[in-house]
């Protein structure tokens, strides 16, 4: 029995086209090689069946993985939301919440009257938030520069430099400039208002300006102008004082600044959100012991002088004799604190305390002092004063060419002789060190050499050698006012002094402070010295009447009808700051009045004068007449009607 091959099925396959001559063929089996009926036919393998695994295992790793999965997404939430929660918490602030300093109102400064001298007004500083500048914020890649140039025209500045602070990373605040008035203020709101309005109607316009703000400030004035800018100095663009007190009393004037702690959204503060505010302190309000009128009178009459002059610069300093007050201190050249940039450099601060200059004649009123206290002359000791007079290794001569004088004490100071001088103060020892040593010990009394006490930023002490370190020619040129050097305002305290019956009163320039609680205190009471005895002091007051009233006195020009003046001149050698060499003169003119009742004390110097004369008494005794005049009416100081003692001036032989 033959095994057959059981019958195929046969699956249509797609229609194929017609052979030629219209037989059609059926699709089939490819053709096989003929075998005989007899062939043997290999078996066929048996059909494969897939069995599945079992789903359990992939399911377990399945949710094994989500399980590990879920846990650290668990844990990951209990860091975010329990353990490290204060943390995130913060860093979150950060980004929502800004924290701004709140300046403090800087105090203001008047005069001894409560007249204002320097105040504060209000401001604006301009900032921005230099995350709205970039171009995913505006859309646009040139949005700090676009900024920059609609800003630098309003506020003045460099527009590259504007640019750079908008253009600036990791910060959401930049200050873009300082103590703006309020009318810069409105017209930048008025340009970003119609970029804002502009924007709403034409899509493609951007307001570059969205993120400008501004932050309430104060701004420094000085309602005087130039009016004793030298000592009330200047506030700097940091908001500190610069110069003079607004730089000595920066701290009590300056208060203590607060701090406002608020969320905001795309530059805005979020009035749900909260704020935290530690308000400012206001700063003290400072009360100096100027008066403004005697300081007006004082600017313009060494202004005037100055120019007349062309002179390189003068002061004039006005104390009260009796309190060591001190109501003006003029310089000129000055500048105005409310315009710097127009100030000539070499006028910023006070010159009154600052330079240091030989004094002169001036000076002889303290050797004088020496020699009365120490009984070695009084006023009528004669003294004979040749035209020349050998000392050391120079030949000594005065101002003025003459035969030999014939002079009381009293004389040699109303004729301003440095002859006479040098013979007076040689009394002072057995020997000339000794001499030296003793007059010394009584300009170290008088402050020569020491600061003055007021504390005022940049003041010389001036410059005084110990006795033994005198040079030969500095043990006879120190008794008349050469070879050491002082401020005004030392000049000005030595005449107090003698006013003041011999009793040195430490100078002072502010009388107190009014602070945030408004009460006011009145500053510490100046320390006082006896130098002298109050008889010598008295008839060096005699003295110096001398110089005015009397017809051979120097100091004819500082006479005050109806008043008693006590006054000296001096003209000194003046070394050159800039070279160190002598070129020119100091002169000056110092006295009280009145001189039996002693009321101010006015203090004139002049630098280096080039036009006109150049001696103390000639232009500096009509500033302190002028000055002095306005002075005693001012403060209503009548004079005593009691003739003077007119001193004999000289003798004969």
């Amino acid at each position: 029995m033959t095994d057959r091959e059981p019958p195929r099925r046969r699956v249509p396959g797609p229609a194929r086209p017609d052979r030629p001559g219209g037989a059609r063929q059926r699709p089939g089996p490819a053709p096989r090689p003929s075998r005989g009926p007899h062939a043997s036919r290999r078996p066929q393998p048996p059909a494969r069946v897939l069995h599945l695994g079992s789903p359990r295992p992939r399911l377990r790793l399945v949710g094994l993985a989500l399980t590990l999965v879920m846990l650290a997404f668990v844990v990951r939430l209990l860091q975010v939301q329990a353990v490290d929660a204060s943390a995130y918490a913060a860093k979150a602030d950060e980004n929502r919440y800004v924290v701004h300093t709140l300046t403090a109102a800087r105090g203001g400064i008047t005069d001894r009257n409560g007249v204002a001298l320097a105040a504060s007004v209000d401001a604006e500083d301009i900032t921005a938030d230099p995350t709205m500048f970039t171009r995913r914020q505006l859309k646009v890649g040139d949005g700090p520069q676009q900024a920059a140039a609609l800003l630098a025209p309003i506020l003045g500045l460099d527009q590259d430099g504007l640019a750079a602070k908008l253009a600036a990373r990791d910060t959401r605040y930049v200050l873009l400039a300082r103590r703006q008035t309020p009318q810069v203020w409105k017209q930048i709101k008025d340009l970003k208002a119609a970029l804002t309005q502009k924007s709403q109607t034409d899509k493609t316009a951007v307001n570059v300006l969205a993120g400008v703000f501004s932050e309430p400030s104060s701004k420094r004035v000085y309602p005087g102008g130039d009016l004793a800018a030298g000592i009330l100095g200047w506030v700097n663009s940091e908001g500190r004082g610069g110069g003079g007190i607004e730089q000595q009393l920066d701290k009590q004037l300056s208060g203590t600044p607060g701090k406002i702690r608020y969320a905001q959204s795309g530059g805005r503060e979020v009035p749900t959100a909260g704020s935290a505010e530690t308000p400012a302190v206001p700063g003290s309000d400072v009360e100096l012991t100027i008066d403004r009128d005697i300081q007006w009178a004082a600017q313009n009459a060494i202004a005037e002088q100055v120019r007349k002059s062309a002179a390189d610069r003068g002061y004039v300093v006005v104390q009260d004799t009796r309190t060591g007050q001190i109501l003006a201190m003029a310089n000129s050249p000055g500048f105005d604190p409310n315009d710097l940039s127009h100030a000539d450099p070499a006028a910023l601060g006070n010159a009154a305390v600052q330079d240091a200059y030989e004094p002169g004649s001036t000076a002889k009123l303290m050797s004088m002092a020496a020699v009365l206290e120490r009984h070695a002359a009084t006023p009528l000791t004669h003294v004979v004063v040749p035209n020349r007079l050998h000392r050391g290794d120079r030949l000594f001569q005065d101002d003025v060419d003459h035969g030999t004088w014939y002079l009381t004490l009293n004389g040699v100071l109303a004729k301003s002789s440095n002859i006479g001088t040098i013979l007076a103060t040689g009394q002072l020892g057995k020997t000339q060190p000794e001499a030296n040593q003793v007059l010394y010990s009584y300009l170290r009394k008088f402050g020569i050499g020491a600061y003055t006490g007021i504390g005022f930023p940049g003041e010389t002490r001036g410059i005084l050698a110990p006795a033994a370190a005198w040079s030969t020619s500095q043990q006879y040129t120190i008794p008349f006012g050469q070879g050491f050097s002082i401020n005004a305002l030392q000049a000005a305290s030595i005449y107090s002094t003698i006013a003041n019956d011999g009793v040195r009163i430490q100078p002072t320039l502010v009388r107190g402070a009014k602070g945030a609680d408004g009460r006011f205190r009145a500053a510490p009471k100046p320390e006082t010295t006896r130098v002298v005895s109050a008889q010598t002091a008295r008839e060096l007051a005699q003295m110096l009447e001398s110089v005015v009233d009397d017809e051979q006195g120097t100091g004819l020009m500082a006479r005050i009808p109806g008043y008693r003046v006590a006054g000296k001149t001096g003209t000194a050698n003046r070394v050159d700051p800039a070279t160190g060499r002598y070129h020119g003169y100091t002169s000056s003119f110092a006295g009280f009045a009145p001189a039996d009742s002693p009321r101010v004390t006015v203090y004139c110097a002049i630098q280096n004068a080039t036009k006109g004369s150049y001696f103390g008494g000639q232009i500096c005794g009509p500033v302190y007449k002028q000055v002095m005049e306005f002075a005693l009416k001012t403060l209503q100081a009548p004079p005593t009607g009691r003739a003077a003692a007119k001193l004999p001036v000289d003798f004969k032989p």
